[in-house]
């Protein structure tokens, strides 16, 4: 049988041009959602042959996706954050969902989602993303969301009642949540997670220390670093992931850096990919990491003790997030 898996990705790496289908009414584009000084188009550099986009063909899996997405008034960071591999995931039926509404109240410069004052929490949320995954019977699910520093608790109440209600209507589901850093309230979030934790705590490291304040204004290194590890203390039996992108103007030294320290924080699963710019204004792509290099990252983070590792230009988050997660025996 083939496995069906949904699929919500971390907000990372994205292409503007991606996304064919039709945004919804309310969605923002273009210079209404990134509020940036453009860049110069003539500046960017040109994309090498390896990085190879799937056109979001709407085809009749495609539409039914598009519908299912409609129907049950569910965000996907697809389209938010036109995710450059919403054509081939749509077209297979499966989508990755954005819990907790589509703006963020971070303004990270790589990413796409938007930005601004969010809406209240929708308490029937829950409910609508389970009745979606038991409907679509899936196997594997990722739950990611927005940055929500308006919330006490960052929105770690909202996942654990999403998680609650997959578990009620869709018991066999295997649950991968990947995380905000919960406003660096990591105790009381980890201390209401421990109510209904996932299968899969995935939380992005996203880039090296030292491009931190340009990249993730807000964010910090080391928070990241102990979400992880203490999660991973409570429940040494859940595997951790976490995922970064190239890119922005690190070294391959610092990118291996970051592995020792993720390995050091006992994180199980990797996932590195390509950045690549939303809009001009946007973080530019300094360097388009050739497929080679890519494969001696996956080699130096078996080699550190990985257990799995998921390296390459295409690469993303929650991208075949089962297969992952099989690959860990966890399916």
């Amino acid at each position: 049988m083939t496995v069906e898996t949904i699929r919500f990705r971390n907000i990372v790496s994205v292409l503007p041009q991606a996304s064919a289908v039709n945004p919804r009414p309310d969605q923002q584009r273009g210079s209404l959602k990134t509020k940036r000084e453009l860049a110069d188009p003539s500046d960017r550099l040109p994309k090498p042959d390896w990085i190879r986009v799937r056109a979001a063909i709407p085809t009749g899996r495609f539409r039914e996706t598009k519908d299912i997405v409609r129907d049950h008034q569910l965000v996907t960071v697809c389209e938010e954050a036109s995710c450059p591999n919403i054509g081939e995931c749509w077209s297979k039926g499966t989508a990755t969902f954005m819990i907790m509404g589509d703006k963020c109240t971070r303004r990270c410069r790589f990413c796409n989602v938007s930005t601004g004052r969010p809406d209240p929490l929708d308490q029937h949320e829950p409910e609508r993303l389970a009745q979606t995954i038991a409907l679509m019977k899936l196997n594997y699910v990722v739950i990611t969301s927005v940055d929500r520093d308006d919330l006490r608790d960052g929105g770690a109440g909202h996942f654990v009642q999403c998680i609650q209600r997959i578990r009620a209507l869709a018991p066999t589901t295997i649950i991968e949540i990947l995380t905000p850093d919960f406003g660096g309230r990591l105790d009381l979030a980890l201390d209401i997670l421990g109510a209904a934790p996932p299968d899969v705590l995935n939380h992005n490291i996203e880039t090296v220390p030292r491009l931190y304040k340009e990249a993730r204004p807000g964010a910090d290194f080391q928070n990241t670093l102990n979400l992880l590890q203490r999660f991973k203390e409570r429940h040494p039996a859940i595997p951790t992931k976490s995922g970064l992108m190239v890119g922005l103007g690190e070294t391959d030294d610092e990118i291996l850096e970051v592995l020792r320290a993720l390995r050091e924080h006992r994180v199980d699963m990797l996932t590195i990919g390509q950045y690549l710019q939303p809009s001009g204004g946007h973080m530019p792509v300094l360097r388009y990491v050739h497929p080679d290099v890519f494969k001696m990252y996956a080699d130096a983070a078996y080699q550190m003790g990985f257990k799995h590792a998921a390296s390459g230009p295409m690469v993303r988050s929650s991208y075949y997030a089962d297969e992952q997660a099989r690959a860990v025996g966890i399916l």
